[in-house]
C-alpha cells in the first residue's frame, strides 16, 4: 500500500478539531461514564471489563492486522514506535480491562471509542509504515531518545495511579475516597496525567502530524475530565 498523505493528513486534522469540540463540550458536561454514569437511566449498559476490553482491542488489533498484510521491509524504526503504540492498547485491553473495577458502561459511548480506536489505529499504523522515513541516525536522535523516557515514563505513571485507584475501597464499598501515594500526591487526576505525558512523549519520539494530534486529542478528551475530578 502507498501513503495516502490526504487521507493521514484529513484524519490528523479531524482529530485535532474532534479534539476542540469534545474540550469544549466536556468542559460544560460530563462524559457519562465511571463516576458520572447514570444507571438508573434507558441506556443500554455494558460491563466494565467487557466495555473497556472492546473499546480499547481495535487499536491494537487494526496496527496489527497492517504489519501483516503490509509486504517489505519497514525498517526497524517504524517497528519501533508502531510496538510502543501496540503495547499501550495491549495493557489497557488485555490487562486493565481484566482487572478494572469500574461501573457499567453506556453502549453508545463504548460504541463511539470502538470507532475513535479503530481510526486512530488505521491513522498511526498506515503512517509508520507507508509514510514515515526514518534515517539512520534516527536512533541517535535526541527527540527519540527523549520522547521513548517520556513516554515509558507516562505509562509507569498511569499503571500505578491505575492500581491505587482500584484499590481505594474494599468490596462492597462504594463510597468516594481521595488517592494518595504515587503522583496522586502532587496532581488530583494522576492517571490521566501519565497517559497524556505518554502521547506526548510519542508525538515527540515520531515528531510527526499523526501522533501530535493524538496527542492533542488526548489532552482534550481526558483533561477536562481530570478538571472536573479536580473540582
Amino acid at each position: 500500500m502507498q501513503c495516502q498523505e490526504l487521507l493521514v493528513r484529513g484524519l490528523s486534522l479531524g482529530m485535532i478539531l474532534g479534539g476542540v469540540m469534545h474540550f469544549i463540550c466536556l468542559m460544560k458536561s460530563h462524559a457519562a461514564y465511571g463516576r458520572y454514569v447514570d444507571t438508573s437511566g434507558s441506556s443500554m449498559m455494558v460491563p466494565a471489563r467487557l466495555a473497556w476490553f472492546l473499546q480499547e482491542i481495535p487499536a491494537l488489533l487494526v496496527p496489527l492486522l497492517l504489519m501483516m498484510t503490509t509486504d517489505g521491509n519497514h525498517g526497524t524504526g517504524k517497528h519501533l514506535m508502531l510496538w510502543t503504540f501496540c503495547l499501550h492498547y495491549f495493557q489497557r485491553s488485555c490487562i486493565y480491562s481484566l482487572l478494572t473495577k469500574g461501573r457499567p458502561y453506556p453502549f453508545n459511548i463504548m460504541l463511539t471509542g470502538v470507532v475513535v480506536c479503530s481510526i486512530n489505529g488505521f491513522l498511526q499504523a498506515h503512517y509508520l509504515l507507508h509514510c514515515a522515513t526514518f534515517h539512520s541516525t534516527w536512533f541517535s536522535d535526541a527527540c527519540l531518545l527523549t520522547g521513548l523516557i517520556i513516554f515509558f515514563l507516562g505509562m509507569g505513571i498511569n499503571i500505578h495511579s491505575d492500581h491505587i485507584l482500584r484499590n481505594l475501597r474494599n468490596p462492597g464499598e462504594i463510597s468516594y475516597k481521595i488517592p494518595r501515594g504515587g503522583m496522586f500526591e502532587y496532581v488530583s487526576g494522576a492517571n490521566f496525567f501519565g497517559e497524556i505525558v505518554e502521547w506526548l512523549g510519542y508525538a515527540v519520539a515520531t515528531w510527526s502530524l499523526p501522533t501530535f494530534a493524538f496527542a492533542f486529542f488526548t489532552i482534550c478528551f481526558i483533561g477536562p475530565r481530570a478538571y472536573h475530578h479536580h473540582k
